[in-house]
């Protein structure tokens, strides 16, 4: 009878290099709370970061290991020009005689798989007035918006473009290989597979 085999546990090393931004972000933000940048401010924020992250065990967040410094500033300025117009529009939507005449809910499937590319577009599409999204189906890599003056099929698939935009150059900037394949391969191509 064969023995089952027992996946190997990640080396502790890996595991701490990949728990590293998130003890510094929690410690950063011990320190912001107290308002106290000392040698036991900071080791009192350590000691509780690495409290907490063991405490409240999540599983871990799998970074690409890829960066893009040039598609991360076009992401930013993406966001900043869309936050603008949107901001616009929302302001010209409140300001008419009509008011807002039309609100959907829209189901968006998203090309990645990866939890981390998928919290940082949800991010980044609920940033821009006018949608924000509701809910978030993981297994399905799917995304739910609630959008603002939206009143027929074609608002709908405008909402949808937009998001899958968004998508695109978050993971430009920062998704793994395998995802920058995906967001270029056409949408037909597209197959749905295991999350990251």
């Amino acid at each position: 009878m064969a023995e089952a085999r027992i996946p190997d546990s990640p080396r502790p090393r890996w595991v701490l290099v990949q728990q590293l931004p998130l003890l510094v972000a929690l410690v950063l933000l011990w320190i912001a709370l107290w308002r106290d940048v000392s040698v036991l401010g900071v080791l009192t924020g350590a000691v509780v970061a690495v409290l907490v992250s063991r405490t409240f065990w999540l599983p871990p967040v799998e970074l690409s290991g890829r960066f893009n410094p040039w598609r991360l500033l076009v992401l930013i300025g993406a966001i900043a020009g869309e936050l603008v117009a949107a901001t616009v529009g929302i302001a010209r939507l409140a300001l008419s005689r009509h008011g807002v005449r039309g609100n959907a809910v829209v189901e968006v499937g998203l090309r990645t798989r990866s939890d981390f590319t998928l919290t940082l577009t949800a991010i980044a599409v609920s940033l821009v007035p006018g949608t924000i999204v509701i809910e978030v189906d993981r297994g399905k890599s799917t995304l739910f918006l609630h959008a603002i003056g939206v009143t027929d099929a074609a608002g709908i698939e405008r909402v949808r473009r937009q998001t899958l935009r968004m998508e695109r150059r978050v993971v430009m900037a920062v998704g793994s290989k395998r995802d920058v394949a995906r967001v270029r391969a056409p949408e037909a191509a597209v197959t749905t597979g295991e999350r990251s």
